[in-house]
């Protein structure tokens, strides 16, 4: 499933138009990301968890000429599914 497919499971669920509910999946996912861009957690009750862990900087090496390069530290977004969502997965 793609955006476009999102927005047309919304729209046709919510009883929307696609275009509001368009706006509705950005709007979600404007909220999503700015929270997160904040350091703040995004909790989903029975959907999941949204959030930042941060990664550390580490010792790499280039694939191309073996030569040792330092990755710098950074946040990665990260998801963990609730109880809800791994029940309806599994069933």
């Amino acid at each position: 499933m793609n955006k476009n497919d999102l927005v047309a499971a919304v729209a046709s669920g919510a009883g929307l138009s696609k275009g509001d509910s368009t706006k509705a999946v950005d709007g979600v996912f404007t909220a999503i990301t700015s929270a997160l861009k904040k350091g703040d957690t995004v909790r989903l009750v029975g959907f999941g968890t949204f959030h930042v862990s941060k990664r550390a900087k580490s010792l790499g090496r280039n694939p191309r000429t073996g030569a040792q390069i330092t990755i710098p530290a950074s946040k990665q977004p990260k998801f963990k599914a609730g109880k809800g969502l791994k029940d309806a997965v599994n069933r």
